[in-house]
């Protein structure tokens, strides 16, 4: 496969499974053509340390906020906090925030108020939302729709694999659907039937490393240049070149994380 540049657009590099490997990973990642990345702070309390690796290397910028899984275990963000956060030149995105009732639907009611916080915080700042959503794309719909009247903001939908339902009503909202390893997977035709559907000008790729590895990788631990790996199967999606599908989510990226963009 010919280098063309692309983007992570969703890691996590403070997460113990890359612990003393982050420059091999970063060099790794440039070598199969991907020249930034974004790792994601998923509790707060955490920032410094995510921080600290955006700041260490050139190519890697970070999202801060509140995993809805730790919505009820982690202290509540404020809207000033995060605003606060965002002042650093290399924090480009607010969350990941969201809804996730697949494995904690019992904090329902909190991962919402955490969600609305983080909203209120990425219109605030301009800066794009970063949105989690399993197994709860009613009230995931309700949500974004309701606040996006109060108020436009910018968004992306992380590692989307929700309904083709959620998927419109977040492209008519302007927001950009993030495609993950899963799209590599075999049973995923359903999900790559509905990127079929995704205008090629609002698709993002991402890792969501170290989980979520695309084939031929699958089972085992993703790191940020297997990337290049589902933008394969993304142009494939679009019946485009590699070239052209690199270029276009790099495009894409770089209008929506415009911080980031060079």
């Amino acid at each position: 496969m010919t280098e063309h540049i692309i983007v992570d657009s969703h890691c996590h590099l403070d997460f113990p499974d890359f612990e003393g490997e982050i420059p091999d990973l970063v060099a790794r990642a440039n070598d199969a053509g991907v020249k930034r990345m974004v790792t994601i702070c998923t509790k707060l309390k955490n920032e410094p340390s995510v921080r600290k690796i955006a700041e260490e290397h050139e190519a890697v910028y970070y999202a801060a906020g509140t995993h809805p899984m730790s919505a009820a275990s982690e202290p509540l963000a404020s809207v000033d906090q995060l605003i606060e956060i965002s002042q650093h030149p290399k924090m480009v995105g607010i969350g990941e925030t969201g809804l996730d009732y697949h494995y904690t639907a019992e904090s329902a009611e909190i991962q919402k108020t955490s969600l609305k916080i983080h909203i209120e915080a990425a219109r605030e700042t301009d800066l794009p939302l970063i949105i989690h959503s399993r197994a709860a794309d009613e009230d995931m719909a309700e949500i974004l729709k309701d606040e996006f009247k109060k108020g436009q903001y910018k968004c992306v939908m992380h590692c989307f694999s929700s309904s083709v339902e959620l998927a419109k009503l977040s492209l008519e909202l302007g927001f950009y659907l993030s495609m993950s390893g899963i799209i590599t997977f075999k049973k995923s035709e359903e999900l790559r039937s509905i990127f079929k559907l995704v205008p090629i000008d609002q698709v993002l790729v991402e890792t969501d490393s170290p989980y979520l590895s695309p084939v031929p990788f699958r089972g085992k631990r993703n790191e940020p240049s297997y990337t290049a790996h589902t933008a394969e199967v993304g142009a494939k999606i679009y019946g485009v070149d590699y070239k052209t599908f690199a270029n276009q989510t790099t495009k894409n990226f770089n209008r929506l994380f415009s911080k980031a963009a060079i």
